[in-house]
């Protein structure tokens, strides 16, 4: 169901009731990653976090890591920042 590089990989799928009673699988929300900081980025107008993770960690999909490390939900949320945290290209651990 996910790529092998996903975080998701290696989480197991449960079932939970929806509001109309219905079972459905839902996917846990998988642990922060332990993330070095790179530095700051000062956000310009239109920038967006997939082009920003594309330049820092060469990785236009790993937008999340960069949401993770700025306490984000989702990349719209950092739109309203003047400058957030990227963290190292290779600090997962």
């Amino acid at each position: 169901m996910f790529d092998n590089k996903s975080r998701y990989t290696k989480l197991t799928p449960y079932e939970v009731s929806d509001h109309r009673g219905r079972k459905v699988k839902v996917v846990p929300v998988p642990p922060a990653p332990d993330q070095e900081p790179l530095g700051r980025h000062l956000l310009q107008q239109g920038q967006r976090t997939d082009h920003l993770s594309k330049h820092y960690l060469d990785d236009p999909a790993g937008y999340w890591r960069i949401c993770e490390i700025n306490d984000a939900m989702l990349p719209e949320q950092l739109t309203e920042k003047q400058e957030i945290v990227i963290p190292a290209k290779n600090s997962l651990k």
